[in-house]
């Protein structure tokens, strides 16, 4: 009894299965074909531009895809937090770029543990204290430890706000012998105003100014220092921005966007419209490759469909979008119409659909397959996704590590 709970829990019961029968729903998936595109896609942008790419693992926390960008050519992953940097080494990935300030002793022992097994790894700092402290702690367990300096924009989050504070900040990483002065970090997300890509250009091209004055000055302890940003949003402007002469040769540019590897139908979708606007030399873009496939449980009223989808399984920072529709145990090439449908509202397990007049062939039961802006607010609320292929068939479950 054990072995067979350990089979079907390991998930053997589902593979092969397809989403219109035998796969419990509400479900994520994740097309096999998009998800492919997206992630040669984003690879030979990144290439073509001369930058390597650290796609932010955040985004999905699924080793499985990590690997995918990996072999397609990816110089290491981002990630946000020791607990997510420990979860990606645990299953392989070993050049790790923490896109963010390592604070607190029991964080520091964890990036400690992974240095002591051999992971390449980098962090931000943009403070003399938290040098000092890094500093203190790495010295004690006789490791060294790669920084690089946060640039940051007044009113954003975290990062040095004027040339000054970077210039004495490399002053103290210097002076700690556990340290090592490895590049510049920034992210133009945190850039806001009336025009923001003129904004965020004068950023990057300060990025670039910083990180030449501070190589000239002999401050970098490596050869080739990194220069890394980029989110999802505005990868092109930064990767014109790096592939301008002051780095090239010289420096390390790193790109690291993550929503891309399953794009959205909303936030990133708008966002990638933009990019294609500015840069039309770019082909086809990215596609949507993250849904949420649910079914309807309740048509308690005319024009009214309750479906089993809730906050609990899809990102609501703006409300899902009905993609598709399909008779439980239907064929996959038939699906339906779900024109005119619009979610109103959704709660932890609900979500509730205007349905347009003349509606009359919607049955419990049948399953809606749903889009989301902004993947990231789906993937955590998932311990498994399901990568499926153009019939809908399951082909994978890979799991999570939130």
């Amino acid at each position: 009894m054990q072995t067979m709970a350990l089979a079907m829990d390991k998930g053997g019961e589902e593979l092969g299965s397809n989403l219109l029968s035998g796969v419990s729903l509400p479900a994520a998936v994740v097309h096999e074909g998009p998800l492919a595109h997206n992630v040669e896609w984003m690879q030979r942008f990144a290439e073509a531009h001369g930058a390597r790419l650290a796609p932010h693992g955040k985004t999905t926390m699924t080793p499985a895809l990590f690997h995918r960008q990996l072999q397609a050519g990816a110089w290491g992953i981002t990630l946000a937090t020791a607990p997510q940097c420990r979860a990606a080494f645990a299953n392989g990935v070993t050049r790790i770029l923490m896109a963010n300030q390592l604070v607190g002793q029991a964080n520091m022992a964890i990036i400690a543990s992974l240095l002591e097994q051999g992971a390449a790894f980098y962090c931000v700092v943009d403070s003399h204290e938290n040098a000092r402290q890094l500093g203190r702690f790495f010295a004690e367990r006789g490791l060294t430890l790669s920084v690089l300096i946060e640039i940051g924009v007044e009113g954003g989050r975290c990062g040095c706000r004027n040339q000054q504070q970077i210039l004495s900040l490399a002053e103290v990483i210097a002076s700690e012998p556990a340290l090592s002065l490895v590049g510049l970090e920034g992210y133009e997300g945190v850039v806001h105003g009336d025009n923001p890509e003129s904004g965020i250009r004068t950023y990057a091209k300060y990025l670039v100014d910083v990180a030449v004055e501070l190589e000239a000055a002999g401050r970098f302890a490596e050869e080739n220092p990194i220069v890394t940003a980029s989110g999802s949003a505005w990868y092109d402007v930064i990767a014109e921005a790096f592939q301008g002469a002051p780095l090239q040769g010289r420096f390390t540019p790193v790109l690291r966007p993550g929503c891309y590897i399953v794009h959205d139908h909303g936030l990133y979708r708008e966002a990638q419209s933009a990019v294609l606007g500015r840069r039309p030399d770019l082909q086809q873009g990215l596609e949507p490759a993250l849904e949420v496939f649910a079914q309807v449980q309740s048509l308690p009223e005319p024009g009214l469909a309750i479906v089993a989808l809730g906050k609990r399984d899809i990102g609501h920072d703006q409300l899902p979008i009905a993609l598709r529709r399909f008779r439980e145990a239907g064929e996959p090439s038939q699906s339906m119409s779900v024109a005119g449908w619009e979610v109103t509202k959704i709660m932890d397990q609900h979500t509730f659909v205007r349905l347009p007049e003349g509606a009359q062939d919607v049955e419990v039961g049948d399953i809606v397959a749903f889009g989301a802006s902004h993947p990231c607010l789906t993937f955590d609320k998932w311990r498994q996704i399901l990568l499926v292929d153009d019939q809908l068939n399951v082909k994978e479950r890979m799991a999570t590590y939130f």
